[in-house]
């Protein structure tokens, strides 16, 4: 039955995606190209609405609804009434954030999803007491934001979060949880389908609309599927989400360098910085869509490994991160603490040797 489904959602959004460009044509919902943006021609948006519907109908068709997934499915359409305001009308990011938190809320009350404490990568676990919910709402209103922030060039954001879905939804194979497989894989053929008309050249992007849900979805999902009663082991999200969580992080140590406000926009995140060194724009979405893998197959390692293979492993993508960071400028063109210490210690060395 969920092979069946999986083929109705994927030719269900390749069917309704033409449909929602003509309509965001009608409603106004179109991206005017400016300084930050890549494109040149005004573009449909609302894209996003293809895979919503394609996502409905595939739950529609596996019933029964659960009290997890009713708000799970409640919590999606208050992002995607989000979404659709803003790519009709550019939001502000107070409201904007306002859908996220009342999205989040309503798995956190409605689906009872909370994170109770944190596996330690070193072995134990912290216990979040009051923190619980907030931390919560925090990883899901995060990781909806950094899925947002990735969109960017054509076919980016959903490539990744094809990529996640996929590291997702298999790890959760592995470990039985079934729910998660269906709603993940229902997502990913969505997001498979919408893809046909949004890699580059893009005839269709995904907007806001798409953005936020496929964000809010996966951070939803990363929590269910590495929850077991009352815990997550909370380094296997993160890691599969690496790309979107090290480009927000890197964002925000950016604009606390240069004393800009967090919410200040700019033209430094990765895609931007892989163009400026001369990269073409489907090779810069080819690159991104290699690191997002590396991250997941990271993430599957680190699943089955031992304690110190696995701080081998964190240790290992942390140094590369940086590097890559401090070498194409995500921080900044004047910030490379980790560049410099490798160039004084060759130099060092060059100066030692008889």
């Amino acid at each position: 039955m969920l092979f069946f489904t999986l083929i109705v959602c994927f030719i269900v959004s390749i069917l309704i995606t033409p449909l929602i460009k003509k309509l965001a044509f009608i409603i106004g919902a179109t991206d005017k190209p400016n300084h930050r943006k890549v494109h040149q021609s005004m573009m449909p948006r609302l894209g996003g609405l293809a895979i919503f519907i394609s996502f409905i109908i595939g739950i529609m068709i596996l019933q029964p609804i659960s009290p997890a997934l009713l708000a799970i499915l409640l919590g999606s359409l208050i992002i995607i009434i989000t979404g659709i305001c803003d790519d009709l009308f550019e939001l502000s990011a107070k409201y904007k954030l306002i859908g996220q938190l009342a999205a989040a809320f309503t798995v956190v009350f409605l689906g009872d999803l909370q994170v109770v404490f944190i596996n330690l990568p070193f072995g134990g676990h912290l216990e979040l007491g009051y923190l619980s919910i907030p931390f919560t709402i925090l990883w899901i209103v995060g990781i909806t934001n950094a899925i947002n922030l990735i969109d960017g060039l054509d076919g980016l954001a959903a490539g990744v979060s094809s990529i996640a879905l996929v590291t997702i939804s298999g790890m959760a194979l592995i470990q039985g949880n079934l729910f998660v497989v269906a709603v993940g894989t229902i997502v990913l053929m969505g997001t498979l389908g919408f893809l046909f008309y949004n890699f580059h050249p893009a005839s269709i992007f995904m907007g806001d609309t798409g953005a936020l849900f496929l964000g809010f979805i996966i951070s939803v999902l990363s929590l269910l599927g590495y929850k077991n009663v009352t815990f997550i082991s909370f380094i296997i999200p993160v890691i599969i989400l690496g790309v979107p969580i090290s480009d927000t992080f890197f964002a925000i140590m950016r604009r606390i360098i240069n004393h800009q406000p967090l919410s200040a926009p700019d033209k430094s995140h990765l895609h931007h910085c892989l163009l400026r060194l001369g990269y073409s724009h489907r090779q810069t979405v080819l690159m991104i869509y290699a690191m997002a893998s590396l991250f997941g197959l990271v993430a599957v390692i680190y699943s089955q490994a031992r304690i110190g293979v696995s701080v081998i492993l964190i240790g290992f993508l942390i140094i590369v991160m940086e590097l890559i960071a401090e070498k194409i400028g995500l921080m900044g063109n004047d910030f490379h603490p980790l560049l410099k210490i490798i160039r004084m210690f060759r130099i060092s060395t060059a100066k030692n040797r008889p």
